[in-house]
């Protein structure tokens, strides 16, 4: 059986070669995975600010509705006790 690429000669120079820009990709690689992960940082400290920013809007929202309910509940008492007094 024949080899259908023909005779093939791999010195280990180009292997060397090849490994080193493997080497050279890897690098390259880790570095842009770390400046994610950086990034990847920042992006939750911003969503933990807005988060905390969201907190305190709606504690500072929740005496609304309840202080309507509160003024309801005195104007129909108010109402009740001058029907009673006629």
């Amino acid at each position: 059986m024949t080899d259908p690429l023909g005779p093939v000669v791999i010195t280990s120079r180009e292997i060397y070669d090849q490994l080193v820009r493997v080497g050279t990709a890897i690098t390259e690689l880790a570095a842009q995975i770390g400046r994610i992960g950086d990034g990847v940082d920042e992006v939750k400290r911003d969503v933990a600010d807005h988060e905390g920013r969201l907190r305190s809007l709606e504690r500072s929202r929740w005496p609304l509705p309840s202080l309507a309910a509160v003024v309801s509940v005195a104007a129909l008492a108010v109402s009740i006790i001058i029907l009673v007094k006629r």
